[in-house]
């Protein structure tokens, strides 16, 4: 069999057809995912067709992870590197970027999505930047799928492509249910309700997809590397106070004490929820795969914001 390697030309905007054969062993592209969440749909999708290795591990951030020399070999001798894009990957960026130099292609799923404006969705910072949280809209991860699909086909033979195409069209079945059941969870809740406060501004695409509102964040702006002021939290305080909210809403892989603080902060009772809305868990977790994550988000925000 030959090895095809999914390599972009990006100047000649051409895919070049590479055979390689050593001791009679068939090899399979090596593809390098960035994020476990993307890693989870890539494994999902090339099935046997390919070698995939993730990068982030479980329960991490993905603003802030780092990885190990190998890895970043790893990276720079990929047939294919899928990432996230749009500046989620910041511990990376350097990596990424020199792979692109070396005539790696790089695909940066979010990109090419119909970013949403982080003015658009309820950020208080960073007007003008796109938020790569775009997972968490069911919806457009539909989109990612016919993207990556696309990438992943490019350059193999009949076979394969079809193997690919397959798993594809499956997943994308299994993702539409999905939407339809968080729309269903999320829409039981009374339209007054649907106010968002999170650990950081992660649920745009959410509040979007199925009108929330997100009126603030502990965190300012849409990394987790930021830090908040006290001039921040008084306020935030206060418009926790003004609307009502009866939760916070803190990434799982955040510590909780910002939000806890807050809570107090704010003079009433408000409860802090977490949620998996960065970072997949171990795979036997409660969130051990994308669509196990995003039912249990929907199950505990409607939870949280639905009157007792």
């Amino acid at each position: 069999m030959m090895r095809r390697l999914l390599a972009t030309v990006v100047v000649a905007a051409s895919v070049t057809a590479v055979v390689s054969a050593c001791g009679g062993q068939d090899e399979r592209p090596d593809i390098v995912v960035t994020t476990n969440i993307l890693g989870d749909v890539v494994t999902g999708l090339v099935g046997d067709t390919a070698d995939v290795k993730v990068l982030m591990k479980p329960n991490a951030d993905p603003h802030s992870f780092g990885i190990s020399a190998k890895e970043a070999g790893d990276v720079e001798q990929a047939d294919l590197v899928v990432a996230n894009g749009l500046g989620l990957e910041e511990g990376l960026q350097s990596v990424l970027d020199s792979a692109r130099e070396r005539g790696v292609d790089v695909l940066s799923v979010g990109e090419e999505i119909d970013p949403l404006d982080y003015a658009t969705t309820g950020a208080t910072t960073g007007s003008g930047m796109k938020d790569p949280h775009f997972w968490t809209d069911p919806a457009r991860m539909v989109t990612a799928t016919e993207i990556i699909e696309d990438r992943l086909t490019d350059g193999l033979d009949d076979e394969d492509a079809a193997k690919i195409r397959d798993a594809a069209a499956d997943y994308r079945s299994r993702l539409r249910d999905l939407d339809r059941q968080v729309a269903e969870k999320l829409g039981s809740v009374p339209v007054d309700r649907r106010k968002l406060v999170t650990n950081h501004h992660v649920f745009g695409y959410l509040a979007d997809r199925f009108g929330y509102q997100v009126i603030g964040a502990i965190i300012p702006g849409g990394s987790t590397l930021a830090a908040p002021s006290a001039a921040d939290l008084r306020d935030l305080s206060q418009v926790i106070r003004d609307s009502g909210v009866p939760a916070i809403f803190a990434d799982s892989s955040q510590p909780r004490r910002l939000a806890d603080v807050l809570a107090d902060e704010a003079g009433v009772h408000v409860e802090v929820v977490a949620l998996f809305s960065e970072s997949l868990t171990e795979p036997d977790g409660e969130a051990g795969n994308y669509i196990d994550m995003q039912r249990i988000n929907a199950e505990r925000i409607a939870g949280a914001l639905t009157p007792g």
